[in-house]
């Protein structure tokens, strides 16, 4: 389906790609720490409630 060329270049591609992304959070790692302070607890509780929506969903199915 793909040559031996498109999957070798697809390879590096997904290296060059990690590393970089990589390298880039680790040189922002001290500015999101102050900018996005309270971000954990905003995912917290955005998965909270979407698990009580499920559970309203189930109690009320059965």
């Amino acid at each position: 389906m793909f040559s031996t060329g498109q999957m070798i270049f697809a390879g590096l591609f997904v290296i060059a790609f990690a590393t970089a992304i990589f390298i880039t959070y680790q040189k922002d790692k001290k500015l999101h720490a102050k900018n996005y302070k309270g971000a954990v607890w905003v995912a917290v509780a955005f998965f909270v409630f979407i698990a009580i929506l499920f559970a309203i969903k189930y109690t009320l199915k059965n």
